[in-house]
């Protein structure tokens, strides 16, 4: 599985790569749609694109993204103001007398503070971090689609609804961020050889089990080069006003070292050579596309254990 990566946000590392064309429409349309669905999760490194716009789309755009925070920032406040209060009566109600509900409301009321003022200052810090750019299941990301004849990129959700499901999928199936090249041909045979995505990817994170507990590893190529990650896209309720665009990203069996770091799954990592090949998969034999996937990219990923 790939529960998360640090994706390629730069709008510009898409066009001089491929001459992807951002799909300003629906780019707008999933901006407009976060003013009132909390649902939808947006890198701030994607958000970076439009911070000097150039074009009334990215005006839009900007409005948009500064609409959303001005909404989040006033949300946080109100949360953050009402949570010091509970953390000062706390603190007064322990000088009385220590009570199991003092102490719970001091801890609840200090920790929810200090993600509160974290948040706050996720919004309005200026400069970017490399983690503004990780995405995990749910998450909104760029993906690059071949449409009517060009490269196109788009906002997708990572986390595929296929066609003609019902919403209720997405909860019943938790894991359909991530296709497993060993079912690609029976699970997801309505979208292998007919709707094809590239996502870029600088490294990407996996849980593992050490002595009986969870851990996160982040696995880096070496040498450090982005990912070219094989995705498959879906689009449900085509043609209505709720259309989700959704993809998960193709994993196949894991190189020895992600398997002796106790990882079973690796996403996929194109040769630059295969990228169009893979983009624009009709007429293709499944045999070619299956050769695409194993023809992949081989470098060494070390890992580290993150702090827990």
């Amino acid at each position: 599985m790939c529960y998360s990566a640090m994706v390629e946000s730069n709008l510009r590392s898409f066009w001089r790569q491929y001459q992807g064309v951002l799909s300003y429409a629906t780019v707008q349309e999933i901006f407009q749609k976060r003013l009132t669905d909390s649902s939808i999760r947006i890198p701030k490194a994607f958000e970076a694109n439009f911070d000097s716009p150039t074009s009334p789309n990215d005006t839009e755009i900007k409005r948009l993204i500064d609409q959303y925070r001005a909404a989040s920032l006033t949300k946080l406040e109100i949360e953050l103001f009402a949570q010091k209060k509970r953390h000062a009566d706390a603190e007064r109600a322990l000088k009385s007398k220590v009570t199991k509900k003092a102490q719970e409301d001091f801890r609840i009321s200090g920790n929810k503070i200090e993600t509160a003022l974290d948040r706050i200052n996720g919004i309005k810090r200026p400069e970017l971090r490399p983690t503004d750019s990780r995405i995990f299941p749910f998450w909104y990301a760029p993906i690059l689609i071949h449409e009517n004849g060009r490269a196109v990129v788009k906002l997708a959700r990572y986390h595929l609804r296929q066609p003609r499901q019902p919403e209720s999928v997405d909860r019943k199936y938790p894991g359909l961020y991530n296709a497993r090249r060993d079912n690609i041909e029976k699970f997801w045979r309505n979208e292998f050889g007919v709707s094809h995505a590239l996502m870029i990817v600088d490294s990407f994170y996996e849980n593992v089990e050490r002595d009986g507990k969870n851990a996160v590893l982040h696995f880096v190529p070496k040498p450090a080069e982005p990912m070219l990650v094989a995705c498959l896209y879906g689009v449900w309720n085509a043609g209505k006003e709720d259309e989700l665009l959704s993809f998960a990203a193709i994993t196949d069996e894991p190189p020895p070292e992600v398997a002796a770091a106790g990882h079973d799954r690796c996403i996929i990592n194109l040769k630059p050579e295969n990228v169009e090949k893979w983009l624009t998969p009709q007429g293709r034999s499944s045999a070619e596309l299956q050769a695409i996937l194993e023809d992949k990219q081989r470098p060494y990923y070390e890992h580290k254990l993150l702090a827990a």
